[in-house]
């Protein structure tokens, strides 16, 4: 094992910190250039670029993980680089291939190895990929040149004191139109909801929670996370909706939650006005893994699922299958797990 940088590992929170290598490739004339590893944390593009007036770009987040016996692992890059491709295709960019992706993300991981945590902090080293188009355009239409890019941030465990619930509001904003872009992972998704958690936090929650932008009676996304329920007969509900991106947390949950815990798994819809069939709730994503849903208030009624100060048993199941799968002290599914070489 390379020797760690010189970090307080055990007070990392989720902020930016410089590493030494990032990952540039240029898409120009058709094609992908090799790509190269750059100490250069700065990208100089035109002020014309599509990226900056149209919004044309899309980006990722998975993590890398030090084992206990010293191993540094990605989990399911090849999801994030499918997911990635989904974005690129949906904002007329081309396509990162899969290969690329992860070879890009593998040599980032291997020339920062030294800011992966040790693993008795639980703090990983975060990655974040992203496609641009840049060059010099001014009329709205798919730019002449673009870049993908992968860099990576040492980042704390979400929950310093161990898992623990909080309360969510509904907002009268949208996420995502209806066959908009909310099933791509796009900045401008993003922007959106700024306003709306602003709103949920001077409230006192800690976030809001998006219904469907058509009728507003279902439940779609819990701030940039996915929303999920176990309900008192032991399901394992998720919203179905063109518009809700495709987290991967929620889908490995989706897996955990039927093979290992043996619950019935479901994606269907999750009325707002129907939160009495579920015992247990939560919001998944890559930065908390899990965050346990205390209660959601609705219409001025907060509905309380199975406490506000203790995490459910269900959902304490889950949270520490996954986390045992991502540092290697649980047995992963087949081809979840890449090992760093």
């Amino acid at each position: 094992m390379s020797k760690l940088a010189n970090i307080d590992w055990n007070n990392l929170g989720f902020s930016y910190i410089k590493t030494d290598y990032r990952y540039v490739s240029i898409w120009k004339d058709g094609k992908w250039d090799d790509g190269k590893l750059t100490e250069d944390n700065t990208l100089t593009i035109s002020e014309a670029s599509t990226a900056l007036h149209y919004g044309q770009q899309c980006f990722e987040g998975l993590k890398a993980y030090r084992t206990k016996d010293g191993k540094i692992q990605l989990f399911r890059p090849d999801e994030n680089a499918k997911r990635m491709k989904k974005s690129c295709d949906r904002l007329l960019m081309p396509e990162v291939p899969v290969e690329k992706f992860i070879d890009a993300c593998m040599q980032v991981v291997k020339a920062n190895s030294h800011f992966v945590p040790p693993y008795e902090s639980g703090a990983t080293l975060y990655l974040r990929p992203f496609v641009i188009g840049v060059g010099d355009n001014i009329g709205v239409k798919a730019a002449p040149e673009y870049i993908f890019s992968v860099f990576c941030v040492p980042v704390g465990p979400y929950f310093k004191n161990g898992l623990a619930p909080v309360n969510f509001i509904t907002s009268d904003y949208d996420r995502a139109a209806p066959y908009g872009t909310g099933a791509a992972k796009v900045g401008g998704n993003y922007a959106a909801s700024l306003l709306s958690h602003e709103k949920a936090a001077e409230k006192g929650f800690s976030d809001c929670i998006y219904l469907d932008p058509a009728t507003h009676t279902k439940i779609e996304e819990v701030g940039s996370a996915n929303f999920f329920g176990i309900t008192k007969d032991n399901k394992f509900i998720t919203p179905k909706s063109p518009s809700i991106l495709p987290s991967i947390t929620k889908y490995s949950l989706m897996h955990i939650a039927k093979e290992y815990l043996g619950l019935e798994v479901e994606e269907a819809d999750v009325p707002i006005d129907n939160m009495d069939i579920f015992s247990e709730t939560g919001a998944c994503g890559t930065a908390a893994v899990i965050t346990p849903i205390g209660g959601i208030q609705h219409q001025g009624n907060l509905h309380v699922f199975y406490s506000e100060t203790e995490v459910g048993p269900v959902t304490k199941k889950l949270y520490e299958t996954l986390c045992g799968i991502q540092f290697g002290d649980v047995e992963a599914p087949e081809g979840w797990i890449y090992e760093v070489k």
